[in-house]
Protein backbone atom coordinates (compact mmCIF):
# COMPACT_ATOMS: atom_id res chain seq x y z
CA UNK A 1 0.00 0.00 0.00
CA UNK A 2 1.03 3.46 -0.45
CA UNK A 3 0.31 6.16 2.23
CA UNK A 4 -0.93 9.01 1.21
CA UNK A 5 -1.34 12.57 3.65
CA UNK A 6 -3.81 15.25 3.53
CA UNK A 7 -4.76 17.86 6.10
CA UNK A 8 -8.19 17.73 7.37
CA UNK A 9 -10.71 20.16 9.85
CA UNK A 10 -12.96 19.01 11.77
CA UNK A 11 -15.56 21.31 14.19
CA UNK A 12 -18.43 20.75 15.98
CA UNK A 13 -20.07 21.81 19.38
CA UNK A 14 -20.65 19.76 22.36
CA UNK A 15 -24.46 19.24 23.72
CA UNK A 16 -25.57 18.41 27.54
CA UNK A 17 -25.14 14.99 27.19
CA UNK A 18 -21.79 15.38 26.85
CA UNK A 19 -21.95 16.92 30.54
CA UNK A 20 -19.32 15.25 32.63
CA UNK A 21 -17.72 13.23 29.39
CA UNK A 22 -13.85 12.96 29.11
CA UNK A 23 -12.90 14.87 26.31
CA UNK A 24 -11.61 11.64 24.40
CA UNK A 25 -14.97 10.30 24.92
CA UNK A 26 -16.72 13.76 23.27
CA UNK A 27 -14.69 13.19 20.38
CA UNK A 28 -15.16 9.87 19.59
CA UNK A 29 -18.72 10.80 20.30
CA UNK A 30 -18.80 13.70 17.88
CA UNK A 31 -16.43 12.43 14.96
CA UNK A 32 -17.77 8.78 14.89
CA UNK A 33 -15.49 8.65 11.67
CA UNK A 34 -11.97 7.89 13.20
CA UNK A 35 -11.49 5.54 15.41
CA UNK A 36 -10.60 6.18 19.11
CA UNK A 37 -6.85 5.63 18.81
CA UNK A 38 -6.26 8.47 16.09
CA UNK A 39 -8.30 10.83 17.67
CA UNK A 40 -6.29 10.72 21.26
CA UNK A 41 -3.50 10.60 19.38
CA UNK A 42 -4.37 14.26 17.83
CA UNK A 43 -5.26 15.30 21.64
CA UNK A 44 -1.78 13.93 22.79
CA UNK A 45 -0.10 16.34 19.76
CA UNK A 46 -2.16 19.00 20.20
CA UNK A 47 -4.09 18.97 16.94
CA UNK A 48 -7.26 19.24 19.18
CA UNK A 49 -8.79 22.91 20.66
CA UNK A 50 -11.89 23.63 23.21
CA UNK A 51 -13.30 26.45 23.09
CA UNK A 52 -9.59 28.00 20.57
CA UNK A 53 -7.07 26.75 23.26
CA UNK A 54 -5.23 23.41 22.59
CA UNK A 55 -5.94 20.60 24.87
CA UNK A 56 -3.78 18.05 25.33
CA UNK A 57 -5.63 16.04 28.07
CA UNK A 58 -7.43 13.23 27.19
CA UNK A 59 -9.24 12.95 30.47
CA UNK A 60 -10.42 16.46 30.63
CA UNK A 61 -14.09 17.12 31.61
CA UNK A 62 -16.26 18.38 29.35
CA UNK A 63 -19.41 20.44 30.45
CA UNK A 64 -21.67 20.53 27.47
CA UNK A 65 -20.96 24.12 26.07
CA UNK A 66 -17.76 23.74 24.49
CA UNK A 67 -16.61 24.34 20.67
CA UNK A 68 -13.95 21.43 19.57
CA UNK A 69 -12.01 21.68 16.80
CA UNK A 70 -9.41 19.40 14.90
CA UNK A 71 -6.50 20.18 13.05
CA UNK A 72 -4.34 17.38 11.82
CA UNK A 73 -2.70 15.53 8.99
CA UNK A 74 -4.17 12.12 8.21
CA UNK A 75 -2.82 9.02 6.17
CA UNK A 76 -4.45 6.94 3.80
CA UNK A 77 -3.48 3.90 2.81
CA UNK A 78 -4.03 3.74 -1.25
CA UNK A 79 -3.74 0.63 -3.62
CA UNK A 80 -0.67 -0.03 -5.19
CA UNK A 81 -0.91 -0.63 -8.90
CA UNK A 82 0.10 -3.11 -11.38
CA UNK A 83 3.07 -2.51 -13.41
CA UNK A 84 4.56 -4.23 -16.15
CA UNK A 85 8.58 -4.35 -15.13
CA UNK A 86 10.58 -7.34 -16.47
CA UNK A 87 11.74 -9.50 -13.34
CA UNK A 88 15.11 -11.97 -13.50
CA UNK A 89 12.88 -15.01 -12.53
CA UNK A 90 15.46 -17.95 -11.15
CA UNK A 91 12.15 -19.85 -10.13
CA UNK A 92 8.32 -20.26 -10.44
CA UNK A 93 5.95 -22.78 -9.34
CA UNK A 94 2.33 -22.40 -7.87
CA UNK A 95 3.59 -21.49 -4.06
CA UNK A 96 6.88 -19.28 -4.61
CA UNK A 97 8.46 -17.44 -6.78
CA UNK A 98 12.40 -16.91 -6.83
CA UNK A 99 13.60 -13.54 -8.25
CA UNK A 100 17.26 -12.10 -8.84
CA UNK A 101 16.92 -8.96 -8.27
CA UNK A 102 18.76 -6.22 -10.00
CA UNK A 103 20.33 -2.78 -8.23
CA UNK A 104 18.23 -0.53 -8.13
CA UNK A 105 15.22 -1.79 -7.60
CA UNK A 106 13.13 -0.72 -4.80
CA UNK A 107 11.38 -3.56 -3.05
CA UNK A 108 8.71 -1.76 -1.51
CA UNK A 109 6.71 1.52 -2.09
CA UNK A 110 7.56 4.27 0.42
CA UNK A 111 9.03 7.84 0.53
CA UNK A 112 10.17 9.17 -2.60
CA UNK A 113 9.77 5.51 -4.29
CA UNK A 114 5.75 5.39 -4.48
CA UNK A 115 6.06 3.10 -7.59
CA UNK A 116 8.36 1.45 -10.07
CA UNK A 117 8.78 -1.39 -7.18
CA UNK A 118 9.32 -4.70 -6.94
CA UNK A 119 5.79 -4.91 -5.73
CA UNK A 120 4.07 -3.29 -8.15
CA UNK A 121 6.11 -5.50 -10.66
CA UNK A 122 4.38 -8.72 -8.40
CA UNK A 123 0.82 -7.29 -8.77
CA UNK A 124 1.16 -7.59 -12.89
CA UNK A 125 2.72 -10.65 -12.63
CA UNK A 126 0.93 -13.24 -10.12
CA UNK A 127 -2.81 -11.75 -10.60
CA UNK A 128 -4.34 -12.50 -7.40
CA UNK A 129 -0.94 -11.48 -5.05
CA UNK A 130 -2.94 -9.05 -4.01
CA UNK A 131 -4.70 -10.85 -1.54
CA UNK A 132 -1.44 -11.99 0.51
CA UNK A 133 0.16 -9.62 2.59
CA UNK A 134 3.11 -7.12 1.34
CA UNK A 135 2.40 -9.06 -2.09
CA UNK A 136 4.42 -11.60 -0.92
CA UNK A 137 7.26 -10.37 -0.04
CA UNK A 138 8.85 -12.80 2.99
CA UNK A 139 12.11 -10.71 3.05
CA UNK A 140 13.93 -7.44 1.75
CA UNK A 141 17.23 -6.38 -0.21
CA UNK A 142 18.43 -3.41 0.04
CA UNK A 143 17.55 -0.55 -3.08
CA UNK A 144 21.36 -1.53 -4.13
CA UNK A 145 21.45 -5.07 -3.08
CA UNK A 146 21.13 -8.04 -5.75
CA UNK A 147 20.22 -11.10 -5.62
CA UNK A 148 18.36 -13.57 -4.42
CA UNK A 149 14.56 -12.91 -3.31
CA UNK A 150 11.94 -15.28 -2.33
CA UNK A 151 8.39 -14.31 -2.72
CA UNK A 152 4.74 -16.16 -1.65
CA UNK A 153 2.10 -16.83 -4.53
CA UNK A 154 -0.32 -17.72 -1.34
CA UNK A 155 -0.65 -16.87 2.19
CA UNK A 156 0.10 -20.34 3.14
CA UNK A 157 3.26 -20.64 1.08
CA UNK A 158 3.73 -16.88 3.31
CA UNK A 159 2.45 -18.36 6.33
CA UNK A 160 5.45 -21.49 5.95
CA UNK A 161 8.20 -19.18 4.87
CA UNK A 162 7.99 -16.51 7.48
CA UNK A 163 8.26 -19.27 9.88
CA UNK A 164 10.92 -20.65 8.30
CA UNK A 165 12.65 -17.33 8.60
CA UNK A 166 11.62 -16.66 12.16
CA UNK A 167 12.87 -19.93 13.11
CA UNK A 168 16.40 -19.69 11.25
CA UNK A 169 15.64 -22.34 8.99
CA UNK A 170 16.09 -20.44 5.67
CA UNK A 171 19.16 -19.73 4.85
CA UNK A 172 20.88 -16.94 2.95
CA UNK A 173 24.31 -16.72 1.99
CA UNK A 174 25.93 -13.12 0.21
CA UNK A 175 29.52 -11.90 -1.36
CA UNK A 176 30.39 -8.96 -0.32
CA UNK A 177 34.06 -6.50 -1.26
CA UNK A 178 35.44 -5.03 2.08
CA UNK A 179 37.81 -2.26 2.45
CA UNK A 180 41.28 -3.95 4.08
CA UNK A 181 42.88 -7.34 4.40
CA UNK A 182 40.93 -9.80 6.33
CA UNK A 183 43.05 -12.41 7.62
CA UNK A 184 40.52 -15.27 8.41
CA UNK A 185 36.74 -15.60 8.82
CA UNK A 186 35.04 -15.01 11.75
CA UNK A 187 31.31 -14.10 13.46
CA UNK A 188 29.71 -10.56 14.36
CA UNK A 189 27.25 -11.41 17.36
CA UNK A 190 26.73 -7.67 18.04
CA UNK A 191 22.91 -6.04 18.73
CA UNK A 192 21.62 -3.63 15.85
CA UNK A 193 19.16 -0.67 16.62
CA UNK A 194 18.36 2.38 15.11
CA UNK A 195 21.03 4.81 15.45
CA UNK A 196 20.96 7.13 18.01
CA UNK A 197 20.41 10.74 16.37
CA UNK A 198 20.18 9.26 12.87
CA UNK A 199 16.37 7.55 12.93
CA UNK A 200 16.99 6.10 9.04
CA UNK A 201 20.79 4.79 9.68
CA UNK A 202 20.92 1.51 12.29
CA UNK A 203 23.76 1.13 14.65
CA UNK A 204 25.16 -1.69 16.87
CA UNK A 205 23.55 -0.52 19.81
CA UNK A 206 23.47 -1.87 23.37
CA UNK A 207 20.10 -3.02 23.99
CA UNK A 208 19.34 -3.32 20.11
CA UNK A 209 17.44 -6.44 19.24
CA UNK A 210 20.26 -10.02 18.75
CA UNK A 211 22.61 -10.35 15.08
CA UNK A 212 24.65 -12.26 14.11
CA UNK A 213 26.77 -12.48 10.48
CA UNK A 214 29.12 -15.39 9.85
CA UNK A 215 31.63 -14.42 7.51
CA UNK A 216 34.76 -16.32 5.40
CA UNK A 217 37.41 -14.87 2.91
CA UNK A 218 36.90 -16.07 -0.64
CA UNK A 219 39.83 -13.55 -2.01
CA UNK A 220 42.86 -11.50 -0.14
CA UNK A 221 43.96 -8.63 -2.09
CA UNK A 222 46.28 -5.84 -0.90
CA UNK A 223 43.61 -3.29 0.69
CA UNK A 224 40.54 -5.50 -0.09
CA UNK A 225 38.61 -8.48 1.06
CA UNK A 226 36.36 -10.62 -1.02
CA UNK A 227 33.98 -12.39 1.28
CA UNK A 228 31.08 -14.74 2.20
CA UNK A 229 28.77 -14.36 4.61
CA UNK A 230 25.64 -15.87 6.08
CA UNK A 231 22.58 -14.65 7.81
CA UNK A 232 21.54 -15.96 11.38
CA UNK A 233 19.68 -13.12 11.77
CA UNK A 234 17.86 -10.86 9.50
CA UNK A 235 18.09 -7.15 10.81
CA UNK A 236 17.64 -4.32 8.84
CA UNK A 237 21.39 -3.43 7.01
CA UNK A 238 22.81 -6.13 8.97
CA UNK A 239 25.85 -7.17 6.93
CA UNK A 240 26.52 -3.40 6.20
CA UNK A 241 26.44 -2.50 9.66
CA UNK A 242 28.21 -5.14 10.94
CA UNK A 243 31.20 -4.98 8.49
CA UNK A 244 31.04 -1.43 9.31
CA UNK A 245 31.26 -1.98 13.12
CA UNK A 246 34.37 -4.50 12.60
CA UNK A 247 36.16 -1.20 10.64
CA UNK A 248 35.62 -3.39 7.53
CA UNK A 249 33.05 -1.58 5.76
CA UNK A 250 31.43 -2.37 2.30
CA UNK A 251 32.72 -1.11 -1.04
CA UNK A 252 30.90 1.86 -1.97
CA UNK A 253 28.39 1.98 0.69
CA UNK A 254 26.95 5.08 0.78
CA UNK A 255 25.80 4.98 4.20
CA UNK A 256 27.93 3.06 6.40
CA UNK A 257 31.06 2.97 4.56
CA UNK A 258 32.73 6.10 6.24
CA UNK A 259 35.17 8.31 4.94
CA UNK A 260 36.16 7.29 1.17
CA UNK A 261 39.75 5.75 0.99
CA UNK A 262 42.16 5.31 -1.72
CA UNK A 263 44.82 2.45 -1.06
CA UNK A 264 48.69 3.92 -1.18
CA UNK A 265 49.92 3.86 -4.57
CA UNK A 266 46.35 3.15 -6.83
CA UNK A 267 46.44 4.12 -10.32
CA UNK A 268 44.20 6.48 -11.60
CA UNK A 269 42.18 3.61 -13.31
CA UNK A 270 42.02 1.61 -10.16
CA UNK A 271 40.67 4.81 -8.85
CA UNK A 272 38.52 5.73 -11.37
CA UNK A 273 36.59 2.23 -10.47
CA UNK A 274 36.18 2.71 -6.87
CA UNK A 275 35.00 5.82 -6.98
CA UNK A 276 32.47 5.50 -9.55
CA UNK A 277 31.23 2.14 -7.83
CA UNK A 278 28.52 3.68 -5.87
CA UNK A 279 26.42 0.95 -4.69
CA UNK A 280 27.63 -1.09 -1.72
CA UNK A 281 29.31 -4.13 -3.05
CA UNK A 282 26.63 -6.93 -1.58
CA UNK A 283 25.21 -9.33 -3.53
CA UNK A 284 23.03 -12.20 -2.15
CA UNK A 285 24.74 -15.29 -3.90
CA UNK A 286 22.16 -18.11 -2.15
CA UNK A 287 19.24 -19.10 -1.01
CA UNK A 288 17.82 -22.18 0.56
CA UNK A 289 14.95 -23.37 2.35
CA UNK A 290 11.96 -26.02 2.52
CA UNK A 291 9.62 -26.06 -0.25
CA UNK A 292 6.10 -24.96 1.98
CA UNK A 293 4.25 -27.61 -0.29
CA UNK A 294 6.01 -30.26 -0.92
CA UNK A 295 8.74 -29.91 2.16
CA UNK A 296 12.05 -30.35 -0.40
CA UNK A 297 14.93 -28.85 0.37
CA UNK A 298 15.75 -26.47 -2.29
CA UNK A 299 18.59 -24.25 -2.95
CA UNK A 300 19.22 -21.19 -5.71
CA UNK A 301 21.94 -19.53 -6.66
CA UNK A 302 22.61 -15.99 -8.59
CA UNK A 303 26.30 -15.34 -9.82
CA UNK A 304 27.70 -11.86 -9.33
CA UNK A 305 26.28 -9.12 -11.15
CA UNK A 306 28.53 -7.74 -13.64
CA UNK A 307 29.32 -4.15 -12.06
CA UNK A 308 30.87 -6.15 -9.14
CA UNK A 309 32.40 -8.92 -10.96
CA UNK A 310 34.50 -5.79 -12.73
CA UNK A 311 35.42 -4.36 -9.63
CA UNK A 312 37.13 -7.72 -8.05
CA UNK A 313 38.45 -7.91 -11.18
CA UNK A 314 40.02 -4.60 -10.68
CA UNK A 315 41.15 -5.00 -7.26
CA UNK A 316 42.99 -8.20 -7.84
CA UNK A 317 44.37 -6.31 -10.95
CA UNK A 318 45.28 -3.54 -8.53
CA UNK A 319 47.10 -6.12 -6.05
CA UNK A 320 49.29 -7.78 -8.65
CA UNK A 321 50.94 -4.44 -9.99
CA UNK A 322 52.29 -4.42 -6.50
CA UNK A 323 53.78 -8.37 -7.17
CA UNK A 324 51.15 -9.66 -4.71
CA UNK A 325 49.79 -12.13 -6.96
CA UNK A 326 48.50 -14.49 -3.82
CA UNK A 327 48.18 -13.09 -0.55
Amino acid sequence: MVQQSSQISLAAQTEFQHFGLRLDQVIADLFPDYSRSKLKEWILAGNVTVNGEVCKVPRQKMTGDESIEIEAEITQQVANAPQKIELDIVYEDDSILVINKPADLVVHPGAGNQDGTLLNALLAHVPGIDKVPRAGIVHRLDKDTTGLMIVAKTLPAQTHLVEQLQSRVMSREYEALAFGTMIAGGIVDAPIGRHATKRTHMAVREFGKPAVTHYRVIEKFRAHTHLRLKLETGRTHQIRVHMAYIKHPLVGDPVYGGRWRLPKGASEEFADTLRNFKRQALHAAQLSLYHPETDEWMTWQAPLPEDMVSLIESTREDTKQFGLDEL
